[in-house]
């Protein structure tokens, strides 16, 4: 029904927004990563993307401050047994590219540190969500981009490219990731790649 809302934010708390559009306050329930990004910003006008969820007790419009974390929000509400609570859960805990990262990587572990989710919902939603942001992200702007620059630093192909890719997600420089992902074995698996290569850059 709302795709997004463009408006003057008149009020913020953890979790919480009104944006006022036209004289009319609309209520809108946010992951903790983006209200933080609003903070300082009462009073500016903004923009949220939206999803309106309609239940038997009443409505709830939830605000997206990126297409991507809506897009996000969409997909985990997909899973079985993963309803909009224990979505903005996992949004408040982990950005989408992290949570797409933490999906693809199966690491449950990390998936499971989000308030209210359990090791068996973070399995399932590893299970049926791992193919589809795998796809996502490979097809994404910022993978093409990451694939390119793995290239261009002489990374071997395979494994090696695709962790490239997620660790150039992660926000890591090209420079950086080449000099740790040089001489591992392009035959060992993806997540494993990762793991080493976040311990080793960690260590820098």
């Amino acid at each position: 029904m709302f795709y997004y809302l463009n408006g003057i934010l008149s009020h913020l708390e953890p979790g919480l927004c009104v944006v006022d559009c036209g004289g009319v306050g609309y209520q809108l329930t946010l992951s903790l990563i983006t209200a933080q990004s609003l903070v300082g910003k009462e009073g500016s006008p903004i923009k949220l993307y939206t999803h309106l969820a309609v239940r038997e007790d009443g409505m709830e419009l939830f605000g997206f401050g990126s297409d991507d974390e809506r897009r996000t929000f969409h997909r985990l509400l997909t899973v079985s047994g993963v309803g909009p609570k224990a979505a903005m859960s996992l949004l408040s805990a982990m950005t989408p590219e992290k949570l797409a990262l933490s999906i693809c990587t199966e690491d449950i572990k990390g998936i499971s540190k989000a308030q209210g989710i359990g090791a068996k919902t973070a399995a399932r939603i590893v299970l049926e969500l791992k193919d589809k942001m795998a796809k996502d992200y490979a097809s994404s702007p910022v993978a093409s981009a990451s694939t390119a620059g793995a290239s261009a630093a002489n990374v071997s192909s395979g494994n090696l490219s695709e962790a490239m890719e997620a660790l150039l997600v992660l926000g890591y420089d090209k420079p950086s990731i080449t000099t740790v992902l040089r001489g591992m074995d392009p035959l060992t698996d993806v997540s494993t790649l990762i793991r080493q290569a976040l311990k080793k850059l960690s260590s820098r």
